[in-house]
């Protein structure tokens, strides 16, 4: 697996970016808009691994195929299971939300946003334990 590495500003870089990326899906999610929703809230899942194995092991998961992050992240200890848990479910709905013609209910767009809430908590709980 391809991986870059991570500084602690790199860490903390991704977790803004998981932050932004969750507003947005949390504000399309009100305006009921379930794709884009969906979309940012996969996004936002991903910056938040990219965090956590940032924080945990100095490098993050660099190749196109996302699901490999499962990998990194198992070796990331608790946090990376925790948050590994939620992607994996994710990230089989990118292809669809960002591809595919046909419409995201809402309710699977809620969710998609629930996991993310929880992903970015991981990692924010991760990267405010780490040294500066």
């Amino acid at each position: 697996m391809r991986t870059r590495n991570v500084s602690a500003a790199q860490a903390r870089s991704y977790l803004a970016k998981a932050d932004e990326y969750l507003a947005a899906a949390e504000n399309e999610l009100a305006e009921e808009r379930g794709i884009a929703a969906t979309s940012l809230a996969i996004h936002a899942a991903i910056n938040a691994a990219d965090a956590v194995c940032g924080v945990r092991l100095g490098k993050r998961a660099a190749g196109q195929d996302h699901d490999r992050v499962g990998e990194l992240l198992s070796e990331a200890g608790r946090d990376g299971d925790e948050l590994g848990r939620d992607l994996r479910r994710l990230l089989p709905m990118k292809t669809k939300a960002e591809y595919d013609p046909d419409d995201i209910p809402l309710s699977a767009a809620a969710k998609a946003v629930e996991r993310a809430q929880r992903c970015v908590s991981v990692a924010r709980r991760v990267v405010a334990s780490a040294p500066r």
